[in-house]
């Protein structure tokens, strides 16, 4: 038996996926990896690149040597989207004093827009209108 030694780069341990021969394809060993993790092959998709050599594989019909090491990453299917969300910050009050408030007061906007729950919110009003 063989084995190719595999971690998530999120894991501090190596897990072990087992297979008869000196190689196992990149397919093979994706889906071996999905079966031990209990990962779904349409939800994403993993990403093989060797510890060692930082080398990554993209063919799936690459071969990789018994007893490897990689680094497995989870990737979304489509690949990473980009946000739809726009943020416009606009100041409506004529701008005096340095360039330090202004700099403060527009990042003060930007974590309002920005703000993920009401209590943020009003964290952020009432430090902005202590300071």
């Amino acid at each position: 038996m063989s084995c190719v030694h595999y971690k998530f780069s999120s894991k501090l341990n190596y897990d072990t996926v087992t297979f008869d021969g000196l190689h196992i394809s990149l397919c093979d060993l994706k889906r071996q990896i999905m079966g031990r993790e209990k990962l779904k092959a349409a939800d994403c998709d993993l990403q093989i690149t060797n510890a060692q050599t930082k080398e990554e594989y993209t063919d799936d019909n690459a071969l990789i040597p018994k007893n490897s090491s990689v680094i497995v990453r989870r990737i979304p299917i489509g690949g990473v989207k980009a946000t739809s969300k726009t943020y416009v910050i606009s100041r409506t009050e004529p701008v005096s004093g340095t360039s330090k408030a202004v700099c403060k007061n527009t990042i003060s906007h930007f974590f309002l827009h920005t703000a993920l729950n009401s209590k943020q919110c009003s964290l952020l009003l009432i430090f902005q209108t202590l300071t």
